[in-house]
């Protein structure tokens, strides 16, 4: 279990400190997007904080942002506030605040269609995979070397209906499978902060 734990000051960074992880879970505000496919980056990222007792508010970054503290080091949770096409403002924006200058400390978990409903996949860097919040996040930063998280959504669909499939809510099934994808995300997020990304890889991609 990961020992996260929140200070009683509103922020938690000291003058110059640079965040040790920051976990971006990518999808669409508003009620219009809430429970479809494309959003479940934020909902690993609300059950991650929903985990560690700790609270996500609006910043100065377009971002919900929580933090909190791993062995005496800062860990950063953040949900963009830009619609999926934009992620990248808001990541480049909190990687500016927390002085993340080493990308591999920047993990973002998103939905991907190239993997079945129920698989979790684990990835240090790689292509954008047709995914415009991915592809925002990399031009914004510079670079596409960067962790991410991959929650499989593929459907029986034609290739011009993946944004229709992204973008609309799954049936009771597939959502309690998708629910416990969600699960296993927010686990793998605690055996990256106890015993690192690789560790996380070797648990989670054998699956």
């Amino acid at each position: 279990m990961s020992r996260v734990t929140r200070g009683a000051r509103r922020s938690l960074t000291r003058r110059g400190e640079s965040a040790e992880l920051l976990v971006v879970g990518l999808g669409n505000p508003g009620s219009k997007f809430s429970g479809t496919r494309h959003n479940l980056g934020r909902e690993v990222v609300d059950e991650v904080v929903k985990r560690k007792d700790l609270a996500l508010k609006a910043g100065k970054d377009q971002a919900l942002v929580a933090e909190g503290r791993h062995d005496q080091k800062l860990v950063v949770f953040a949900i963009p506030m830009t619609y999926m096409n934009d992620s990248g403002i808001a990541v480049a924006k909190l990687m500016r605040r927390y002085r993340l200058e080493e990308t591999k400390k920047l993990l973002i978990v998103h939905d991907e269609l190239d993997l079945d409903v129920g698989t979790i996949r684990l990835k240090e860097s790689g292509g954008m995979a047709g995914h415009n919040g991915l592809r925002s996040v990399s031009q914004h930063i510079k670079t596409h070397d960067f962790c991410r998280i991959r929650i499989g959504i593929r459907g029986p669909f034609e290739a011009q209906k993946g944004a229709q499939h992204v973008l609309s809510r799954p049936g009771k099934k597939e959502r309690q499978e998708l629910d416990l994808s969600i699960m296993n995300a927010a686990d793998s997020i605690d055996i990256i902060l106890n015993e690192g990304f690789e560790s996380a890889m070797r648990t989670f991609n054998k699956k």
